[in-house]
């Protein structure tokens, strides 16, 4: 219960509690960030403290590894900030950053880790041998299936959509809102004078236009987050089959912006991208629940 608690207030205030801008400026925002963590953290550990320790010794069960969290995290933050303002922009930029916001989230979830070991008196083996116990098993309370839900959903709607924007990259501007290409045609006569025999000459011109849509991008998100959450429902039950459905419906619904080859293969890595993710998590949870 301690790490799953524990990983879930992280989750929380890194993903939910944070805005799009704090997360461009954290410098700028970084009290901000601290306090949101400092205040999850701080429940949960209230939380931890009552219920397993009975309000004893505060010091070593509440202070201590509050203020070993929220340190680490703060050092992590700062690393991560010098390494992804040191990245110079070139067509492979987003694929480091993907590897320093991954790297971020391990080391995170190491001091989780660190902080049970050192102050709750838990032991690597016996964290070791509950985990390989439980994978497979029925061994989740009603109460941690409720934490580890909570985690997996997190982790398949924010973390991912992060995940997936970052293999993607960036969109180039002229096809950010590219609904497809449209042709007109338009047919011309060219009648000869009076006096001349009477023929008609004909030809047709055509037009060509590119239609775009105006830039919906919560609607996209909230369409990858509902896709992965089916993924892992679909892989939970066994069905799947069911996932191509699901490939099927977005390739019919982007039908006529896959005529363009570089919007069809920025939209073909995002939707692999995000139906793994959803496969990983899917098996991680039947893994467990089943």
């Amino acid at each position: 219960m301690t790490v799953l608690l524990l990983l879930l207030a992280h989750l929380i205030a890194d993903f939910w509690l944070q805005t799009d801008q704090m997360v461009k400026n954290k410098i700028k925002h970084l009290k901000k960030h601290i306090f949101h963590h400092l205040l999850t953290t701080g429940i949960v550990l209230a939380i931890i403290w009552g219920y397993q320790y009975e309000f004893q010794n505060i010091i070593m069960y509440f202070i201590l590894p509050l203020i070993f969290i929220i340190i680490t995290h703060l050092l992590i933050d700062m690393l991560k900030i010098k390494l992804v303002d040191s990245i110079k922009r070139s067509p492979t930029d987003h694929i480091i950053r993907l590897r320093y916001f991954l790297l971020d989230q391990v080391l995170h979830a190491m001091m989780i880790i660190i902080a049970c070991l050192l102050f709750f008196r838990m032991k690597v083996a016996e964290m070791t041998t509950s985990l390989l116990d439980l994978y497979g098993t029925n061994g989740l309370s009603p109460f941690n299936t409720f934490l580890f839900i909570s985690i997996i959903y997190i982790l398949a709607t924010s973390v991912s959509g992060h995940i997936v924007k970052f293999i993607v990259g960036s969109l180039p501007s002229e096809l950010v809102n590219f609904e497809g290409e449209l042709t007109l045609r338009h047919q011309m006569n060219d009648t000869t004078e009076k006096s001349q025999p009477k023929m008609e000459n004909s030809f047709t011109e055509e037009y060509h236009y590119f239609t775009y849509s105006s830039p919906l991008r919560s609607r996209g998100k909230l369409i990858g987050y509902i896709e992965r959450l089916l993924v892992i429902i679909l892989t939970v039950i066994g069905s799947y089959s069911s996932i191509a459905f699901i490939i099927a419906a977005k390739s019919i619904a982007r039908f006529k912006q896959l005529e363009d080859r570089s919007w069809a293969e920025y939209f073909l890595l995002g939707t692999l991208s995000s139906i793994f993710l959803g496969l990983v998590l899917g098996l991680a949870v039947q893994g467990i629940i089943k």
